[in-house]
């Protein structure tokens, strides 16, 4: 659920809202759960520091769904007081959110799985963004490392895993100056059940760190 995770979900306010009763589950085969009422607990270890902060959270699906930008969402509530934008359209899913451990990058259309494409096939997507005052070009590239693979999170066995390893380039920044580091795994019919994030940036007056362990610790499902 929690996409590349990792990530630093910006609290956004909810954008033209409207109840709707048939959200778009795309293939019935997801690696979403729009149902009303399911929710998801992680637990988050922090170690940006280099002493571990461990916290928890509680994902919980609403009953509606909001457009942004012409495209249907549904809408999950976050615990920490934010919301989560998802949308599955024939096994493409995206949200709307952040670049992966870009702090203040701004908010896209971010399409973080395929769950329609083979192990070893791969996608990008490059979007404008703002860091530090400076407008860079950042390329997503999601590779799809393994997939239908079994993964226990928390002691619990998840089938039909996909495994997929993203990584983060910048135009103008040389690749010695960036690294990463982005692991996660989607159950199907729960959603991620794992990510781990480790980017560094350090070139200029850009000197940026992540580094965030996600694993889901249980799960209603509706």
């Amino acid at each position: 659920m929690r996409s590349l995770s990792l990530i630093s979900l910006l609290a956004i306010l909810f954008l033209s809202c409207k109840k709707d009763n048939t959200p778009d589950t795309g293939t019935a085969s997801a690696y979403i759960n729009v149902n009303a009422g399911s929710t998801w607990t992680y637990e988050e270890t922090n170690n940006d520091t280099g002493t571990p902060a461990t916290s928890t959270y509680t994902i919980t699906s609403t009953d509606h769904d909001t457009t942004v930008n012409s495209k249907k969402y549904h809408v999950y509530n976050n615990s920490r007081g934010d919301h989560w934008f998802l949308n599955n359209t024939n096994g493409e899913y995206y949200q709307f959110d952040s670049i992966p451990g870009l702090l203040g990058g701004g908010v896209f259309d971010r399409l973080y799985l395929k769950s329609n494409i083979d192990a070893g096939a791969n996608w990008t997507q490059t979007v404008t963004i703002d860091v530090s005052g400076f407008p860079l070009p950042v390329t997503l590239t999601n590779t799809v490392t393994e997939k239908g693979i079994t993964r226990t999170v928390n002691s619990i066995n998840y089938e039909n895993v996909i495994h997929l390893t993203t990584s983060i380039a910048v135009t103008g920044v040389p690749s010695s100056a960036i690294s990463t580091s982005i692991e996660s795994y989607y159950a199907e019919g729960t959603g991620l059940i794992e990510n781990t994030t480790q980017v560094s940036i350090n070139f200029g007056t850009v000197v940026q760190q992540v580094d965030l362990k996600t694993r889901l610790l249980s799960a209603n499902l509706k």
